[in-house]
């Protein structure tokens, strides 16, 4: 339980970093399609997030080399990551492309639908006991 309280603290702020590039990327000249911001944004987020996660969400299973972070960095980006970006675009797609839901609203209902597996996956997987 301590593990996801602080999942979910550092998803809040990944949450506001990702809805803020967003925002930018579609709102800005030059203007980025909403697909291809939501991926550059949600990558931002996994690349925040992984660092707060092992400075202080998995703070309990510290890496013992730079090899070893690297290694852990990989393995949420493959996991975590890959489900963030697949989950998110294609719910984007979804809400914004299909049923016209606001950017932002579209966003906040895709980070929440894909929070539990990612939490999941960083758990056994990327920060696992070893």
């Amino acid at each position: 339980m301590y593990h996801w309280i602080k999942f979910n603290v550092v998803g809040v702020l990944g949450f506001v970093l990702q809805s803020g590039a967003l925002l930018i990327l579609t709102h800005t000249a030059p203007r980025v399609s909403y697909l291809a911001a939501t991926a550059i944004a949600v990558e931002l987020a996994v690349l925040n997030n992984f660092l707060w996660h092992q400075r202080w969400t998995w703070n309990d299973r510290p890496a013992g080399t730079k090899k070893e972070t690297l290694h852990r960095l990989a393995k949420f980006n493959v996991t975590t990551g890959l489900v963030s970006i697949a989950g998110n675009l294609f719910l984007m797609n979804l809400l914004v492309g299909h049923f016209r839901v606001p950017i932002i609203g579209a966003n906040l209902a895709s980070v929440a639908a894909c929070s539990i597996l990612s939490f999941i996956l960083a758990d056994r997987i990327a920060f696992d006991f070893r």
